[in-house]
């Protein structure tokens, strides 16, 4: 599980330096730790807390003849220490994927400062993104939320839910609490920490809302769809570092952007804003997991629809940027081309001293008159 960074520099121990070439095995030894503690009956209970899920509950099925147990899960104080050791994980595979796979990609692409940033950000999201969308996706699929959308609301609360989907939400819990500590480990730029903390504070402040508030089935549907859209941003950006002339994946990408918005917005009004206010269960019950009353709706209706805006005009600004950066482009080729054929014209007429015909040279005039 231990990274070692190959360095000629020997840092002092604890010092900054130490800890960020370090970080990975010292994270190793942390969680080893909690592994350990599984091995021994004084430490096991604690342990556990950690690695495991937790607030299981048992519900016996009756198919057929057979009584069948079925195991699900509801939320609660307790998850916040599985969520730090699978945030602990997160930084672990962090460091995987950048010292094995996206160093040595850039050791060959030979990419400037600024490439470097971002290619190891889009190497990063881009394998997050995949995995979470192929969970999500086998999960919608598995639940039948997909085929069923009305399962979005009907039932409200959902407290309990199966073992992946609590899986799900307390691993996306810990990779993106995990990007926090990250921005000193890859030593941020200053510039870029506030746009950073920007974005994690929206997936975090969205991804918990939807756990706490037992908005879960919405919450992964959501997940999933803007997980894809920002799938496809990630690759299409690796793969215009490869080859500046494919930018084919960005057209793309804009069309799904906007189409993104629009049904998450769409699915947020029919779930929250018609499904839940026309639900038999109304009122506030924080016993019973029951947050169906207006203020929470009205709330969760404006974080989203406030999100959307923020991301939409966040995109109106990358295209405008992109659309001058390419105006710029052409109209720097267009000035470069008269130029050229100027010049050659100018070589063709004899400009500079030098003559297209030999006869026509002063020196040539003289010979022939005399």
């Amino acid at each position: 599980m231990g990274i070692r960074k190959k360095t000629n520099k020997n840092p002092p121990v604890l010092s900054h330096e130490f800890v960020i070439q370090n970080h990975a095995d010292i994270v190793s030894c942390v969680a080893m730790v909690f592994l350990l503690g599984l091995m021994f009956e004084v430490t096991s209970k604690v342990a556990v807390l950690f690695i495991t899920v937790q607030y299981n509950v048992t519900i016996s099925s009756n198919e057929g003849l057979e009584e069948t147990a079925v195991n699900h899960f509801h939320h609660g104080i307790k998850d916040l220490a599985t969520v730090f050791f699978y945030m602990l994980v997160a930084i672990i595979m962090h460091a995987i994927i950048q010292e094995y796979v996206l160093d040595k990609i850039n050791r060959k692409m030979h990419f400037s400062k600024t490439k470097h940033s971002k290619f190891n950000e889009s190497g990063q999201l881009s394998t997050f993104y995949l995995f979470s969308f192929g969970w999500g996706t086998s999960l919608l699929l598995s639940e039948n939320f997909l085929s069923n959308p009305v399962s979005l609301w009907e039932g409200y609360p959902h407290t309990l839910m199966p073992f992946q989907m609590k899986f799900f939400y307390i691993c996306q819990l810990g990779y993106w609490l995990h990007a926090l500590p990250e921005l000193y480990f890859q030593k941020t730029k200053k510039e870029d920490i506030p746009r950073q903390l920007v974005y994690i504070s929206l997936y975090l402040v969205h991804i918990a809302g939807a756990y706490i508030l037992n908005l879960n089935r919405l919450g992964l549907v959501l997940l999933v769809l803007h997980y894809f859209v920002e799938l496809l941003f990630h690759i299409s950006r690796l793969v215009y570092f490869s080859n500046e002339n494919r930018q084919t994946g960005f057209t793309i990408w804009a069309v799904l952007f906007v189409l993104g918005r629009l049904l998450t917005l769409s699915l947020s009004v029919l779930t929250v804003g018609f499904g839940l206010a026309t639900a038999e269960q109304q009122g506030l019950d924080l016993a019973a997991g029951n947050f169906n009353v207006l203020f929470v709706r009205i709330t969760v209706l404006a974080a989203i629809c406030i999100t959307q805006a923020f991301m939409m005009w966040k995109f109106i600004n990358f295209q405008l940027r992109r659309w001058r950066e390419h105006a710029q482009a052409q109209t720097l080729k267009k000035k470069q081309a008269p130029s050229k054929s100027k010049s050659k014209k100018d070589k063709a007429n004899g400009v500079n001293g030098v003559s297209s015909n030999g006869a026509d040279s002063p020196r040539a005039k003289k010979e022939k008159s005399s």
